[in-house]
């Protein structure tokens, strides 16, 4: 039997008193108190022996006791017996078993008893900051409500009650100033586990938090009955939110404005008056573009899908207001809808047509050696580029008013001729810079992209394949920025040529495709949140 020192229901009372103060489970804490003394008992009979302590969950005694393991080779003396000497001990003892030595009970002293106090608040403390984070990471996407406790160099300190959290100075709206004890309502965005404990992150200027906001203020928002898609925030001065209803009898603007505007207007007053324009959210890009731009009037809307560009035609009198102050308005916009942008008048959007009718009439009286009329009619009926005349449907040429079979038969010629002397003078120009064949093979390589690599010396399959794809695509100094190459495209390409070179299998390729696809598989199955901007 170990020895027994009964030290009364006493560590079982502070046990429990601990565990509720703190708000940890009452199990963490009586193993806090074993850990000290233990360590306490290690500290009286040498730490190099293995002294383990038990409390008796019942009863509140302590057991104190030290382990020898049972070993077929000793390694450590002072924790370690042989099998003959711990069957001399105990008949039955097997290897890795512990035999155990009961120690007699432990006069805490000052120091022991200091030290056995320091261990306990420290296990406890690590219970503590534990329960606060598995608490809070639950937490992230929640408004909460607390006390300011301290302001140290623009950065709030939060008191939430059973923890604290942090609004860092870029996450308060502008000019926006607490002071002690003030409260203060702010949504948690981020919690991390640090080694000086849970650090909860509280925002002002986060999107989500103006969609909570309007979340406690609508309830047909709260319901599920209106859905918010898109939010985009410029904080402390403007934002805008797109809503839909998924119930065709309610308006999902004048529900979130509210009777006489006072639920929007309970949603301004927390962000210290940030204006809200709220906006009806449609599936159809174009749409919702018009409607995000509001206040200002749109008379033509153009959609390039390919670059998400969206061009957007206002009167002159509206174009100040389209684009608002300091381009508050359409940066807005932009970010609300995902599409780029760009406005501009009646009149500069006619003189732009007519310098592109110009310029394309001029392409083909060059190209196809015609007169200006029938440039003219060309670019009118809709042709932008040789290659369309060299290959439509010859009925989509002769049927323009005032063309014929002959004619249009005529122009085809033409054009294919034009292209096919142009494409020879450009093959010249790419075996003159040194690009080799097998690199013209590469499948999307045109003959344009192939002299844009020669000139920056990538001349050979050896020097592609040791691209990465941003050395492509970038935007900024990508070698084939220029032709808007898409990332997927780059990777592709590169990938052939290293296969071409040796430095991949074609099933190694085959794995990092399939890995590509699944990756990108589980990031669109992610849940939707709503678009939004900060």
């Amino acid at each position: 039997m170990e020895t027994v020192v009964n030290l009364t229901m006493e560590i079982l009372q502070v046990a429990d008193a601990v565990a509720r103060e703190k708000g940890i489970d009452r199990e963490q804490v009586l193993e806090a108190m074993e850990d000290a003394i233990q360590k306490a008992g290690r500290s009286k009979y040498g730490h190099e022996h293995d002294i383990r302590a038990t409390v008796d969950r019942s009863t509140g005694e302590i057991q104190l006791a030290r382990y020898l393991e049972v070993a077929e080779e000793i390694e450590n003396e002072v924790t370690q017996l042989t099998l003959e000497q711990a069957q001399a001990r105990k008949a039955d003892a097997a290897v890795g078993e512990f035999i155990v030595d009961p120690l007699p009970p432990i006069d805490f002293g000052r120091v022991a008893a200091q030290t056995a106090k320091q261990v306990i608040v420290q296990k406890v403390r690590d219970a503590e900051r534990e329960r606060q984070y598995e608490e809070y990471k639950g937490r992230i996407g929640e408004i909460v409500n607390g006390l300011v406790k301290r302001v140290e160099f623009g950065n709030v300190t939060v008191d939430l009650g059973r923890s604290e959290a942090v609004v860092r100075r870029d996450e308060l709206l502008p000019r926006e100033h607490f002071r002690r004890n003030e409260r203060v309502r702010a949504y948690i965005y981020d919690v991390r586990s640090e080694p000086r404990g849970p650090q909860v992150f509280l925002s002002r200027t986060h999107p989500q938090f103006m969609v909570k906001l309007f979340a406690q203020e609508v309830p047909e928002i709260y319901d599920g009955i209106i859905e918010i898609d898109a939010v985009a925030r410029d904080p402390g001065s403007r934002a805008k939110i797109g809503v839909h209803s998924n119930d065709s009898s309610i308006d999902p603007v004048g529900a979130c404005v509210g009777m006489r505007g006072s639920r929007v207007q309970a949603v301004v007053a927390e962000l210290q008056g940030e204006k809200i324009d709220i906006i009806p959210w449609s599936p159809d890009p174009a749409t919702f573009v018009v409607n995000a731009l509001a206040p200002a009037e749109v008379a033509k809307v153009v959609l390039d899908e390919d670059h998400h560009k969206i061009e957007v035609v206002v009167p002159d009198e509206q174009l100040s207001l389209a684009i608002g102050r300091r381009g508050q308005n359409v940066r807005l916009a932009s970010m609300l809808t995902g599409w780029d942008i760009d406005i501009l008048t009646e009149e500069e959007e006619s003189e732009r047509r007519q310098k592109e009718f110009m310029a394309r009439s001029e392409t083909f009286m060059e190209a196809l050696d015609v007169d200006d009329v029938i440039a003219h009619l060309l670019v009118t009926e809709g042709f932008t580029e040789v290659e369309e005349v060299a290959y439509v449907p010859l009925e989509d040429i002769s049927g323009i008013e005032g063309f014929d079979d002959d004619l249009a038969g005529e122009l085809q010629t033409r054009a294919r001729t034009f292209l096919e002397a142009e494409n020879n003078r450009l093959e010249t120009q790419r075996r003159d810079l040194g690009v080799t064949d097998e690199l013209a093979t590469l499948t999307e390589l045109t003959v344009h992209m192939l002299l844009k690599l020669g000139e920056n010396d990538i001349k050979t399959v050896d020097d592609f394949a040791g691209l990465a794809s941003d050395e492509l695509t970038d935007p900024g100094d990508g070698y084939l920025a220029e032709f808007e190459l898409s990332e997927d495209v780059a990777n592709e390409l590169i990938m052939k040529a290293r296969v071409a070179e040796g430095w991949l299998t074609e099933e190694e390729a085959e794995e990092i495709r399939v890995k590509a696809a699944e990756d990108a598989a589980a990031n669109d199955s992610a849940p939707d949140e709503p678009a939004i901007a900060g």
